[in-house]
């Protein structure tokens, strides 16, 4: 039985909140009791979460801030654990993701999938960790994907950066279990968010949507068992498991000939 109860009164900090995944993720733990630090670059969004949640008894904090900024983690953590505010649970959720042909796409939409989706959780994890194993005791949620299970023509540096994210978190949990910290992979496949729009994905809009809240729900549960990675609906599970058994060229034909982005009409 998750011990989900272990949150109440604990200071979670939640990046990626104003929306989506990361939002949800922040009302399940007010739901649990946890008090709520939440962190994205739009301050009008967090500033309306906030209110929703105090409204409904949680205490939140607001810290405005732009992972792609390499010095933003060090600031979340002067105004957090260095204000003498104990972060007890770090939630990893800011990400994101870009869809087309690489050669033609933004470069710097690609550095920045690269900077947020790992750098920024690296060092955040780094700064905060240390404190949870003085403590012994804390938790830490790395969000994923299914993405990080196979190379994904025309995702090429998302599902990349989500494979180095499952890795990341599935060696570090091994490295601190015995010293009370508990780290998950939580790995969504299509989720309702604003994701699709953002990366230029919307025509995968549809395809076995999850709710946000759904996804939220699992990973908590997770996070409170120290389960180490949890794929949060039975089809994602199931191709996790058949990419383990078919050659890694065969999945990318299919996929790059499924995916590949419709040449504009004349």
């Amino acid at each position: 039985m998750a011990n989900t109860q272990d949150f109440n009164g604990r200071w979670a900090l939640v990046t990626g909140a104003s929306a989506g995944i990361g939002a949800a993720l922040a009302r399940e733990l007010a739901r649990h009791g946890a008090k709520l630090i939440l962190t994205a670059r739009r301050l009008d969004r967090l500033e309306a979460l906030g209110a929703e949640l105090t409204a409904n008894g949680a205490e939140v904090r607001v810290l405005p801030a732009d992972l792609n900024d390499p010095a933003a983690p060090q600031q979340l953590y002067d105004a957090t654990e260095g204000a003498g505010l104990p972060v007890e649970i770090l939630i990893n959720n800011a990400g994101l993701g870009q869809f087309g042909a690489f050669s033609s796409s933004p470069l710097d939409q690609e550095l920045s999938q690269v900077r947020v989706n790992c750098e920024a959780m690296v060092r955040l994890t780094r700064l905060f960790v240390p404190r949870m194993v003085e403590r012994r005791r804390g938790w830490v949620l790395v969000l994923a994907s299914t993405a990080s299970y196979q190379p994904l023509p025309y995702f090429a540096t998302y599902a990349a950066t989500k494979a180095f994210d499952r890795f990341f978190a599935l060696g570090l949990a091994a490295e601190v279990a015995s010293l009370g910290v508990k780290v998950t992979a939580l790995c969504p496949g299509p989720t309702e968010s604003e994701f699709f729009d953002v990366s230029r994905a919307s025509i995968f809009k549809g395809r076995g949507v999850q709710s946000a809240e759904e996804v939220a729900r699992r990973g908590i549960g997770a996070l409170a068992r120290g389960q180490r990675v949890i794929i949060p609906y039975l089809a994602g599970r199931f191709t996790a498991l058949l990419v383990r058994f078919l050659p890694v060229g065969l999945i990318t034909f299919f996929v790059e000939k499924g995916a590949r982005p419709k040449a504009p009409s004349a």
